[in-house]
């Protein structure tokens, strides 16, 4: 069985979002196979469904204007922050080929995570009661998903490289005790990002039991217009 890996490169958030949700329908009519995509945003901070207001310690025009974008958005979860230096991973799966089941679903992308990290000499761990990959009680990986019919969307955020200043204007995820980390932070030096990604794309292979085939963003672009042209 393959998965198809897709690198569509640093985006918007709105961009991404949009994304997701076509290829949501897509897997939904059976009309492309399972994918994992990969990329890096630019700044932005996300509001999920259970997103508490006051856990956003700056209001929405101050954040603009330091050059961060802010949306509302349809995932579990509370706020958390994405941005370059950052690798974020969206697999759009059916759950119906794997496992029905929500928290098994969490626990697995938060083991490929774990195990992409040992790759770089990165013990990592979950904390009990919590979603989410931690380093030394330090939060290194954020998880938020959405599940329609079965079918995943949103996903999670690596922090590599990540400027985590950009934190202070939060409590991430609503935990006022545990800080946030990275890799560059833990390491003492920047990780390119092309690394993490092998890292990812070989522990999801493990963890999911799918074979990764790469595909091209211009070829997934290219599927996406054709089937808007014949639902036209």
């Amino acid at each position: 069985m393959q998965i198809g890996v897709v690198n569509i490169g640093r985006s918007r958030y709105e961009e991404a979002w949009k994304l997701q949700k076509t290829l949501l329908e897509l897997r939904h009519f059976g009309l492309t196979g399972d994918l994992f995509v990969l990329t890096e945003h630019e700044h932005v901070y996300t509001l999920g469904k259970g997103a508490d207001g006051n856990h956003l310690l700056a209001s929405e025009q101050e954040l603009r204007e330091g050059g961060a974008e802010v949306f509302q958005i349809d995932r579990g979860g509370d706020i958390t922050y994405h941005g370059p230096g950052q690798v974020v991973g969206y697999p759009i799966l059916d759950l119906s080929a794997f496992k029905t089941d929500i928290h098994w679903y969490l626990r697995s992308l938060e083991e490929t995570i774990i195990l992409a990290l040992e790759e770089f000499g990165i013990e990592a761990e979950r904390e009990e009661g919590m979603t989410g990959v931690w380093v030394k009680g330090e939060k290194i990986a954020a998880l938020g998903i959405k599940v329609s019919r079965w079918i995943t969307m949103h996903g999670f955020a690596l922090n590599v490289n990540t400027d985590l200043r950009r934190f202070d204007r939060i409590i991430p995820c609503g935990i006022f005790h545990k800080g946030v980390t990275s890799m560059q932070q833990l390491l003492g030096r920047p990780v390119p990002l092309n690394e993490v990604h092998g890292a990812l794309i070989r522990s999801f292979a493990v963890v999911f039991g799918r074979n990764p085939v790469q595909i091209e963003a211009s070829t997934l672009r290219q599927l996406i217009e054709t089937h808007a042209l014949q639902t036209a």
